[in-house]
């Protein structure tokens, strides 16, 4: 790691480490003052912001590759993206990161959200509503309504889509090699929470969909503000944004700029997973070695 590289993620970690969830416990006299903090912290609090991207100029960029992953929640190194999925007994600070998104949408403060991964169209909460909830009508609610009558709460059933039915996060992004700086870099550009249908979660079906995706830029802030949980050290916590930022998860890729429209590896090669991680790998490979290969003369 150069020294450029090194003073980021020690600003990074400066800007990101705090009390989770357990502010104040053990100065707390009474269990309700758990969680309140104090003058300083908030103070600090309202002066913590997400670490700006460096301007990049297009001269600047020497080479470049857009790649978009898997991550899979089933691993455990992405743990944190996934819990907690039951919040009944845990502390408002303490979310899923499918959570804290849908928050940020609900509250208007994520509003670039877009139906696919080139982020040309655009979508609303309004939009997206039938990609999250499904209502339908009992049997019984069915008589109601062919008699004229009106309908009663009890014979309509709601199922929404919770973080406990994220199976994955498709991600988006692109590799480039900063000349100015002589370093490869990582920046994300989008992220999609996927699940399996809604119309059809109940009946057995597995077959994922990508729910929305998001211009993670915008997202920053939101991301900023919720952290996930530190197994290592519960009194230190980390945000999502600095999380997803310095790639503290596992991705697959799964696709790749190419020539060919940007097809995906599986249409390739298909149906042979461990051929498809193969590629997988082999593009990792590419770009990992295209900055060792900068040094060789």
């Amino acid at each position: 790691m150069s020294w450029r590289g090194f003073l980021v993620y020690g600003s990074l970690m400066f800007f990101t480490v705090g009390s989770f969830g357990q502010a104040n416990i053990l100065n707390a006299e009474s269990p309700d003052e758990i969680g309140k903090k104090s003058e300083a912290q908030i103070q600090a609090d309202a002066n913590d912001e997400p670490l700006e991207y460096g301007y990049v100029g297009d001269r600047d960029i020497l080479w470049s590759k857009g790649t978009w992953e898997i991550i899979d929640l089933d691993e455990r190194v992405n743990f944190p993206l996934y819990y907690p999925i039951d919040t009944n007994n845990i502390g408002s600070t303490r979310r899923s990161l499918y959570d804290v998104l849908m928050k940020g949408i609900k509250e208007g403060k994520i509003e670039n959200i877009y139906a696919d991964s080139y982020f040309t169209e655009k979508r609303t909460l309004k939009d997206i509503q039938a990609t999250l909830s499904k209502v339908d009508t009992t049997d019984l609610g069915i008589e109601q309504y062919n008699a004229g009558e009106e309908v009663d709460q009890q014979f309509i059933d709601r199922r929404d889509l919770s973080s406990a039915d994220i199976a994955e996060y498709h991600i988006r992004g692109i590799w480039y090699f900063d000349k100015r700086q002589a370093e490869l870099k990582y920046r994300l550009l989008g992220i999609a929470p996927v699940a399996p249908d809604v119309n059809f979660i109940d009946s057995g079906q597995t077959d994922l969909v990508e729910l929305f995706w998001v211009w993670y830029p915008d997202a920053r802030e939101i991301l900023h503000e919720a952290h996930a949980f530190n197994g290592r050290n519960t009194s230190s916590s980390v945000t999502f944004d600095h999380l997803l930022n310095s790639r503290r998860f596992n991705g697959v890729i799964y696709k790749e700029d190419n020539v060919q429209g940007d097809r995906e590896i599986n249409e390739y090669i298909a149906e042979n997973a461990f051929m498809q991680l193969l590629e997988s790998q082999r593009i990792k490979e590419q770009i990992r070695n295209f900055e060792q290969d900068m040094w060789n003369y």
